[in-house]
């Protein structure tokens, strides 16, 4: 299966590489463009959750990694929810 990664800059400037175990990610992210942070979350969200049903499809189980991802950038989200004007910008797809 191919994996893709994703590189994130966070509103504040730390730019963090993450993972999808799917090409499905370059549906949901266009490099270069803004993001604001509910809406990232949200896209973040469902293409890693198809992602990982597509490795359950394949493989009989759940990609933990693809979770894993998820909850690191939710958990990253979270500093700055605070924020009605946070945005992320998506660097780079690979």
């Amino acid at each position: 299966m191919p994996v893709m990664h994703f590189r994130v800059q966070w509103p504040d400037g730390e730019e963090v590489n993450c993972y999808s175990p799917s090409t499905v990610i370059g549906e949901y992210f266009m490099a270069g463009r803004r993001y604001p942070l509910a809406d990232f979350v949200s896209r973040a969200r469902e293409a890693l959750h198809i992602g990982s049903e597509r490795v359950r499809e394949k493989y009989g189980f759940a990609c933990s990694a693809a979770l894993d991802q998820l909850a690191q950038i939710e958990q990253h989200a979270d500093r700055f929810a605070a924020d009605p004007s946070a945005e992320v910008k998506v660097i780079e797809l690979s």
